[in-house]
């Protein structure tokens, strides 16, 4: 005779077996309503309706410089390239990554913004663009900042340098751990202000990199690349980057030139919701830099757009789960997903889930479920983790009996 216990499986058993063969009068059970459609691309409407085929996108403008390289800020979607792994000297683009050292001992505490520092005379002795510090005279950070910046001083920079590492060379050596950090691969720096040297030397796309961290690593010191002009010991200077005063949506960021590198200038420009930065390596003038940077800054907000796809936490797809305590799960992106895509071409855009159906409890919120791919055409925009929305426990033991069961009709 089977025990009590034993009759309850078989019940249970039996009646599950019944429910997925379609035996059974009770109405339909959540998970099997469950569905593995990716929700629709942010403003992306699904039409019948014939449609114009998109417009074309042109090339990018001919230019006078040895490189360039344009990108968004928040993608860091490629909009044109030039020769961008080419190495070629920075010249003072390499204060960049200057700043970059400088911003991140004050981030960490390492220095304040208000420090004194006492102007040694390597740092005084510096040749090219000076801020025109004494030996031995003090002078805060934040006016060596600006000395560095607007005026594009040598001698604030080493005077920074010296400041934040004891000395140049180990900042210099700082200066390339961050390079190496920051993914910039075909970067290496001899001295901090950039003059020219045989192994001084980065790429426009490397310089896009750092411009890219600059702003997104130090908002609250992003203000003084558009600060227009400083005056110190009682001399004046402006900023050299002409853009601030030819476009005024240019807000950064810095010049470059020494005889052998040419005249370079590094661009950052914001258009509603979009950001994009340019380099622009080796020109012969300014006037040519300026015009180069002026004309890809245009084309790239001109012919491309920016678009939020999908917002952080929002439900892209709705999953079935077994043995736990829910039948189904929504999962979703931890952050905002943005595309950066040629204008009117947002109807090319096709998205997929690669998601085990069905999932498996027990679910917690912080471990990735599955992937969402998106492409435009053939080209892939990007792969980004799904996480469950809720953490889903383990169910019962009986219940977890009766997905065994579901498990044979799958």
């Amino acid at each position: 005779m089977l025990s009590r216990i034993q009759s309850v499986i078989l019940a249970a058993l039996a009646g599950t077996a019944l429910a997925l063969a379609g035996c059974s009068d009770s109405a339909t059970s959540p998970a099997a309503t469950a569905t593995n459609v990716v929700a629709p691309i942010a403003g992306v409407a699904a039409t019948t309706a014939p449609a114009l085929p998109p417009s074309p996108v042109p090339a990018a403008p001919s230019v006078q410089a040895k490189g360039f390289f344009v990108m968004d800020f928040k993608t860091g979607q490629v909009i044109a390239e030039l020769n961008a792994d080419q190495r070629l000297e920075p010249a003072s683009l390499t204060k960049l990554m200057a700043a970059y050292g400088v911003f991140h001992a004050l981030k960490s505490g390492r220095i304040k913004i208000d420090d004194m520092v006492t102007i040694s005379p390597h740092a005084r002795d510096q040749n090219g663009s000076r801020m025109f510090v004494d030996v031995g005279t003090q002078v805060s950070v934040e006016n060596l900042i600006q000395g560095m910046i607007v005026q594009s001083g040598n001698d604030a920079t080493v005077a920074l340098a010296e400041h934040v590492a004891g000395s140049e060379p180990v900042f210099v050596d700082q200066m390339n751990q961050y390079a190496q950090r920051l993914g910039m691969v075909s970067t290496h720096f001899e001295n901090s202000p950039g003059m020219p040297g045989p192994q001084h030397y980065t790429t426009a796309r490397d310089v896009a990199l750092l411009a890219t961290a600059l702003i997104r690593d130090f908002p609250e010191y992003y203000k003084y690349y558009s600060q227009r002009e400083f005056t110190w010991n009682k001399i004046t200077q402006p900023n050299r980057n002409g853009l601030l005063d030819r476009d005024p949506t240019v807000d950064g960021l810095k010049t470059g030139h020494t005889e052998s590198a040419g005249y370079c200038l590094v661009s950052s420009a914001k258009r509603d919701d979009m950001r994009v930065i340019s380099v622009v390596m080796g020109s012969p003038s300014i006037r040519a830099r300026e015009d180069a940077s002026f004309a890809l800054l245009n084309y790239g907000f001109r012919f491309y757009e920016t678009r939020k796809l999908y917002a952080a936490k929002a439900p892209v797809l709705t999953v079935d789960v077994r043995k736990g305590q829910t039948q189904q799960v929504q999962l979703a992106p931890l952050n905002d997903i943005y595309a950066t895509i040629p204008r009117g071409q947002e109807n090319t855009l096709a998205v997929a889930a690669d998601v085990p159906n069905p999932l498996f409890a027990p679910l917690a919120r912080d471990k990735p479920l599955g992937k969402l791919h998106i492409k435009r055409g053939e080209q892939s925009i990007g792969t980004y983790d799904l996480y469950p929305l809720n953490d889903i426990a383990e169910a019962g033991f009986f219940s977890r009996l009766a997905d065994d069961v579901k498990s044979w009709f799958d």
